[in-house]
């Protein structure tokens, strides 16, 4: 990906998100376009209106970090949008390979002992990702809560962002459609910020620019996201609807990956239709012993 062009796209969606209101500023003067102006924000950030108006077009290679860290106090970026902006500045000077560890190829198969802690996890769904979506390990109640992804992925990897933009089966699993499809553009759009020369990232964006007009609008607002906690609903065929909770880590031992933990609340409808879902799984014999990778 053409990383001027991300930066001067990104910051200058960043800008656009800005009212003067926001960073204290009188509304001075009619604006041709939303958002503040660059001399606001060079203001803000103390550094001059060309030179923010020159890395706004792209030219972040050689900035400091404490000028990053001004502009990014200027646009009220949040951890994710910081994060995303050095990463682009680390990729302006070229160090992103020295700098990322290295990357899992797409023949990445869990160690023996990850399996083991996969199994070992029966109260809820576990599931191992890159930053890509792509859905590489599972534990069997894993399996089964994602059962329609496996059973409809056109490749031996199930992805997450193929599903949901390519797939209508995704709006049934998925009760918020939108928000799921705002958090998978956000993954992706963060991941090709830490890894601008991944040419598999390269070639799934692609495929769904061209086939989706919801992945297209989502992806030109430059929305970035950290993993994280919270809650996701989702629609099972088999047991309805599941309301867990989640918390997402990056893995150490294998960098570029992320293990996703679900589990219901005590005693909730969701907690007797995710024991059903396991009950089933392990009767009808539709998900075997042991972590699956995709």
């Amino acid at each position: 990906m053409d990383n001027r062009s991300e930066v001067r796209e990104f910051l200058s969606s960043r800008r656009a998100k800005l009212v003067p209101r926001d960073v204290g500023l009188p509304d001075v003067g009619q604006r041709r376009v939303p958002g503040l102006r660059r001399g606001e924000v060079a203001a803000l950030a103390g550094v001059s209106v060309e030179y923010y108006s020159k890395l706004e077009r792209g030219a972040l290679g050689g900035v400091s970090t404490s000028v990053l860290d001004a502009i990014a106090r200027a646009l009220r970026l949040d951890d994710a949008e910081r994060s995303h902006l050095f990463n682009l500045a680390r990729a302006a000077d070229g160090t992103t390979s020295m700098l990322r560890p290295r990357r899992r190829s797409r023949s990445w198969a869990p160690r023996p002992s990850l399996t083991w802690v996969l199994d070992g996890i029966t109260g809820g769904p576990a599931l191992v990702r890159n930053g890509r979506m792509d859905l590489l390990a599972t534990n069997p109640l894993g399996r089964a809560m994602h059962a329609s992804l496996y059973e409809r992925s056109p490749g031996q990897v199930p992805n997450f962002a193929r599903y949901t933009f390519l797939d209508e089966d995704s709006h049934r699993f998925y009760p918020d459609w939108d928000t799921a499809a705002d958090t998978a553009v956000a993954i992706l759009r963060t991941e090709a910020g830490r890894d601008p020369h991944d040419a598999l990232m390269h070639d799934l964006v692609g495929e769904l620019a061209t086939r989706s007009t919801d992945f297209r609008r989502r992806w030109s607002s430059h929305d970035v996201r950290l993993h994280g906690a919270g809650t996701k609903m989702f629609h099972h065929t088999a047991v309805g609807d599941l309301e867990l909770a989640y918390e997402s880590l990056d893995m150490v031992s294998d960098p570029g990956l992320t293990l996703t933990l679900y589990a219901a609340e005590p005693a909730s409808p969701s907690a007797h239709a995710l024991a059903l879902l396991g009950s089933l799984a392990a009767t009808t014999g539709h998900v075997e012993s042991g972590a699956h990778q995709g």
